[in-house]
């Protein structure tokens, strides 16, 4: 288990000497900058190297507690753009990295003895001994005094203009402050060690073992003509079940080099006081105090698997840097620096999360077709995606897609998919949102626009908003319902514009319950705050208000599941006379449903509360109610809140057995989506946030799933199905913004074809309109002068 801990009580901090507000001027011949910084690692160094060259008159002295040639690792990798950085900063140091660096272009996946190559990534690294080296000269020649063996002295914000804690995961300078850092070190699920081989890989090299103890990988690549980096990764299940724990360094390496033989050539591994850890993602509310500044693994790190860690400290020294040439005082150009630097390291910490989490899980994807399992593996961080593969390796990626069956010519995103009797001839899905503009649960004109246009707009299947089951189950006045013959009518209107003017997309209902969440203003009046007067009492699995100005619920009792239960099933029978394709059961976000899974949200003891089991019992019972009267031959999928991202709350694990319970019970899909189930969640957005949860289900269980959250680009969607993580992608928002989304994204990959069929009146407009000419002429001739 992952295991975070907000470091801050460290008895450092009782005694700590206090950082000062910059007491010199920052620039001067008269009083020139004092630099203290504090570790001799590559982002220590180069910002030394840096501040020295930009001012020849700052005095500035390198701290290190070890040799000059300790290190611990052995190979760095390094990018085109923070190499672009550097010979822009430095020349110097840039032609000293250019004549050692190892450059090469493929990454190999090996797994049950097939290899497969993809090309065109472009890599290049050299020693870390090296660039220490090369570092440490640079230092010495622009006149930095670089002090080995020995220990930083305390009170250097006292004596130091600027002092520059660059002292790495362990930081003590991060210790010391750690009630203004306010640094969370969470611990991962695996081990690993850094090792190395006395010979270099022809590319950058990725090895599964399938080992009797469970799975085992290596991670390598090469670093000098005639040595490569090699780390060796599992789960720490794994690794206490082969006996690692047990054993000493030079035992564990002759036992590594054992396992991966055959891609070590039967050479041996060495060691450099190697040892087992596990990674721990460092995450600070503030990168500075008065004249202190964090830099590189203080600061932050981001999981090995891409590369990132000597990368993000380089680049967290040119924007010092810069930020301290470019701002008027001290306390600006570290403002400046963090405000720089936050996003480019939050962006790096979910890309190497992701491909973290992906290595953790990796016995989830073994059983995927090969070239499935090498592109996954890939794509895993998100930074490489389907389209720049294909710009990179055409040839990889065309052999990826005929294993997955795509027709020539077609995106992943436009082959089609079976759910039970209803074939959907794309993979996207228009998520259901709330409108809240029905008039006494009646849909009208909006939503026959709403959603017709989003039909007509070329997705799969168009899913309505949360429609109720009850007046009393609404969140607000201005929610659909499917309580009435009225509104079933209305419907009905809807789904017949649907077939008729959108033949081949299939319409979809959600029915839901609004649980402690109900009687609110609409979204745009105060989201979530009651209604100011007309008030409908509310229910739910436990009498807890959602906010502490929310309502409070009435616990419901035997006889009122009862109630429910039937009228979920009367709404699904309305539905299903109204001409709906599909039908998802809303057991998310915190609405009815979603309150008896969350332990967080049911507090019952009767039969309905307690474990996981009983959590599940009401919900199923709504499921079967409704699949009862559902027509045979018509899907059924249920939305989950995957998370709640609180503790004590919903768990991946528990994710994963809630979606076994529902596709017993006869659901065709999952609808993965998270959170929304507590008010204090603490989510964790970005880019495709909540796809991990979907690809857990999926490929745990087998289960068909829908991801959903943060997916905005047809590129996530072709890379998301083509990796095996879901089988449909839901999207909200862009249908928002553009109604004919999956036309558009269909246009722009120049794909005509069964998945994305214009409505016969739009199809002159099937190609991208024709813009003015942006390029200027280019010269035809240069005449010297």
């Amino acid at each position: 288990m992952e295991r975070t801990v907000s470091a801050g009580t460290s008895g450092a901090r009782g005694t700590a000497r206090p950082a000062t507000d910059n007491p010199h001027s920052p620039t001067g011949p008269d009083n020139p900058l004092r630099v203290a910084i504090i570790g001799g690692g590559p982002g220590g160094l180069y910002a030394a190297a840096l501040l020295k060259r930009l001012d020849p008159t700052r005095d500035i002295t390198v701290w290190e507690r070890n040799a000059p040639d300790d290190t611990f690792g052995f190979g760095v990798v390094l990018s085109d753009e923070t190499l672009g950085g550097i010979e822009h900063a430095d020349p110097h140091v840039y032609e000293a990295l250019q004549r050692h660096f190892i450059r090469w272009d493929d990454i190999d996946i090996v797994h049950r003895n097939t290899r497969h190559t993809s090309g065109g990534h472009g890599f290049a690294a050299l020693g870390r001994k090296r660039l220490l080296e090369i570092l440490h000269t640079r230092c010495r020649e622009l006149g930095v005094d670089l002090r080995f063996h020995t220990e930083a002295p305390e009170g250097l914000p006292q004596t130091h203009d600027l002092v520059i804690a660059a002292d790495g995961i362990h930081s003590t300078t991060r210790e010391t402050y750690a009630d203004v850092f306010r640094p969370r070190v969470t611990t991962h699920r695996c081990r690993y060690i850094w090792l190395a081989a006395d010979f270099p890989f022809d590319a950058f090299r990725f090895e599964i073992a399938e080992t009797e103890h469970g799975v085992m990988q290596l991670h390598g690549y090469p670093y000098a003509a005639d040595a490569s980096t090699v780390i060796i990764e599992m789960r720490e299940e794994v690794w206490h079940a082969a006996g690692f724990d047990e054993l000493g360094e030079a035992e564990s390496v002759e036992r590594c080099a054992k396992i991966f033989a055959e891609a070590l050539r039967g050479r041996p591994l060495k060691s450099n006081n190697s040892a087992w850890t596990t990674f721990r993602t460092v995450v600070n509310d503030r990168w500075s105090h008065g004249n202190v500044v964090l830099l590189g693994d203080a600061a932050h790190t981001a999981h090995f698997s891409i590369g990132s860690g000597t990368k993000l400290a380089v680049e967290d020294a040119l924007a010092l840097a810069a930020c301290l040439e470019e701002q008027e005082s001290l306390e600006e150009a570290l403002t400046a620096y963090e405000a720089e630097r936050r996003p480019v390291v939050a962006s790096t910490q979910r890309a190497a999360r992701a491909s973290m989490e992906w290595f953790e899980n990796l016995a989830l994807y073994l059983d995927q077709p090969p070239r499935q399992f090498a592109f996954n593996l890939l794509t895993r961080s998100r930074r490489v995606t389907h389209d720049n593969l294909r710009l990179r390796d055409p040839l990889f990626t065309e052999a990826v897609e005929r294993e997955f069956g795509c027709p020539p010519g077609t995106p992943p995103m436009f082959t089609p998919f079976r759910l039970r009797g209803l074939t959907l001839r794309n993979r996207v899905v228009v998520s259901p949102m709330d409108m809240y503009s029905a008039a006494d649960g009646v849909p009208g004109d909006f939503h026959l626009v709403h959603l017709g246009a989003r039909a007509m707009g070329g997705a799969g299947l168009v899913m309505t908003e949360m429609v109720c089951v009850s007046e009393e189950g609404r969140i607000t006045p201005g929610c659909a319902g499917l309580y009435t013959g009225r509104q079933a009518e209305a419907w009905k209107r809807i789904t017949n514009f649907v077939h008729d003017r959108a033949p081949g997309t299939a319409i979809g209902v959600q029915l839901g319950h609004s649980g402690r969440k109900g009687s609110t203003k609409l979204m745009w009046e105060g989201m979530d705050e009651p209604l100011e007067e007309g008030n409908w009492p509310l229910v739910a699995a436990s009498a807890l208000p959602y906010k502490p100005f929310s309502q409070t619920p009435r616990e419901l009792s035997r006889a009122q599941l009862t109630d429910i239960r039937e009228q979920f099933a009367a709404a699904a029978g309305r539905a299903a006379r109204a001409g709906f394709d599909l039908l998802e059961l809303h057991c998310a976000h915190g609405y009815l449903l979603s309150g008896f899974l969350s332990p967080l949200t049911n507090r019952r003891t009767d039969a309905y509360g307690g474990s996981l089991e009983k959590r599940l019992r009401f919900p199923l019972e709504v499921f079967d109610a409704v699949r009862n009267v559902w027509p045979g031959e018509r899907p059924m999928t249920v939305r989950i809140s995957a998370t709640d991202w609180a503790d004590g709350g919903t768990t991946a694990e528990d994710a994963v057995e809630i979606a076994r319970a529902f596709a017993a019970h006869g659901a065709d899909a999952i609808d993965v989506s998270t959170g929304q189930v507590v008010a204090d969640e603490r989510p964790e957005f970005g880019r495709s946030y909540q796809t991990p949860y979907a690809d857990r289900i999926r490929n745990a269980t087998g289960i068909p799933v829908i991801a959903v959250g943060a997916i905005s680009s047809w590129d996530d969607v072709n890379s998301l199905i083509l990796a095996g993580r879901t089988d449909l992608c839901a999207l909200a928002r862009p249908h928002l913004y553009d109604p004919h989304w999956t036309l558009h994204a269909a246009a722009e990959q120049g794909y005509t074809g069964p998945g994305a069929v214009w409505p016969t009146p739009y199809r002159a407009g099937s190609r991208r309109p024709q813009t003015g000419r942006t390029d200027a002429p280019k010269p035809r001739l240069t005449l010297g002068s």
